[in-house]
């Protein structure tokens, strides 16, 4: 077997698995989540009828996750809800919970580390794990090769199920390209381990667009070329598939399909920005709806200097981004000549964006961003800049429209 090796842990339907651990009784129900927590559920748990029925909703909101019940009838994540409530009518509507999920995040994280400490964080559900210094990672028995590997994947998942009791898959292979695409071949709950020398059987069998990297786009290309498996993309002429896609991504698919991939696990990651955004109910009109988009803007402000204060970041470019009717993304950035993780000063320098936006359009969307980011105890102390001082509500929004 490789001298390395990588696990990839995706949860189970994680959002829809952590409600439904609050809610045993919805457990072998279609069950969606999407939309906001506003107020508690009033809801009967003896009396399924009082439960929100997809049917029932009207929105915008898009599907957050969705259990295995009603990925079953066609629900998938970021799918509207309204053509979701067109698949599956009757499927429950839970709305988002961040803080639970974040919280069940960290905890099935500890768990992990508690075994194998060298962990790659990408998002709230799920880690790369680097298993190659791991005790008994590379035993064997005389009738399994992998035994070691497929024993401390089956651990992994025991720990996390203990600490959260939730459901997770796992793929444990010599590298994250191919433990990325085996911890999705035998969801939910698997645990999927193989070599270099079982590529051939149990990944070119599959289609392209199985490797992560390989979008939409790319796999009409192949699919026009009469490419419909890895096994044949492998077997493609590297020259062929740069003369098709460019250098770099031409050289990638070559080797992605051959699960060639000498990514390390990286432990730590330095973000480029931080961000807020939201996208309403309704569509707002910058003057109309004034009030709200302050108390909105002033929120995302807030929730962004937050960020960085928890980060220990502090950043110099503040960007607006703005999403109007007609789906048009507008984004303007301000420089700074001071660092800030002030929440005031955030929320002017995006004012000063807004003024280059023409507001004819009804908004859609409102996102605030810090970027050129450095640690907060790496830059000497410099004044705030004299037009951010005061508190983000004493700052008015869309002052010019009067």
């Amino acid at each position: 077997m490789s001298r390395r090796l990588v696990a990839h842990l995706d949860m189970d339907a994680f959002y829809a698995s952590v409600e439904l651990l609050h809610r045993p009784f919805l457990r072998g129900l279609p069950v969606v989540v999407g939309g906001r927590r506003r107020q508690p559920l009033e809801a009967d748990p003896e009396d399924l009828s009082t439960w929100p029925r997809l049917r029932d909703y009207v929105g915008r909101g898009v599907a957050t996750t969705a259990s295995y019940e009603a990925r079953a009838l066609g629900v998938h994540s970021a799918m509207g809800l309204m053509k979701a409530a067109a698949l599956a009518p009757d499927a429950i509507l839970l709305p988002a919970d961040f803080e639970e999920y974040r919280r069940m995040s960290h905890r099935f994280k500890e768990a992990v580390a508690e075994i194998a400490p060298v962990i790659e964080d990408r998002g709230i559900d799920e880690i790369y794990i680097d298993l190659t210094d791991v005790p008994g990672a590379f035993d064997a028995t005389p009738d399994d090769r992998l035994a070691g590997a497929r024993a401390l994947g089956q651990r992994l998942q025991q720990a996390v199920r203990n600490a959260t009791g939730l459901s997770c898959s796992l793929g444990v292979t010599p590298n994250k390209l191919l433990s990325k695409l085996c911890s999705d071949l035998d969801k939910p709950g698997g645990v999927t381990v193989l070599d270099m020398d079982d590529i051939a059987a149990r990944i070119w069998p599959l289609p392209p667009g199985r490797i992560n990297g390989i979008g939409p786009k790319a796999r009409e290309k192949l699919e026009q070329a009469g490419i419909r498996s890895i096994g044949e993309l492998a077997a493609v002429e590297p020259a062929w598939l740069i003369a098709k896609f460019g250098k770099s991504t031409g050289a990638w698919m070559h080797e992605a399909a051959h699960g060639r991939d000498e990514r390390p696990v990286v432990t730590h990651r330095d973000p480029k920005s931080v961000s807020r955004e939201t996208t309403f109910e309704r569509d707002l009109h910058a003057r109309l709806d004034r009030d709200t988009l302050g108390g909105i803007f002033t929120g995302l402000c807030e929730k962004v200097a937050a960020d960085l204060a928890r980060h220990g970041l502090v950043g110099r470019t503040i960007g607006l981004k703005l999403r109007f009717d007609d789906f048009r993304t507008v984004t303007r950035d301000h420089s700074l000549d001071a660092y800030t993780a002030d929440a005031g000063t955030i929320r002017w320098a995006a004012g000063q964006c807004l003024k280059r936006i023409e507001l004819t359009r009804r908004i859609r969307l409102l996102g605030v961003r810090v970027g050129t980011l450095a640690a907060n105890d790496a830059i000497p102390a410099e004044p705030r800049p004299a037009r951010g001082r005061g508190s983000p509500e004493s700052l008015p929004l869309f002052e010019d429209l009067d």
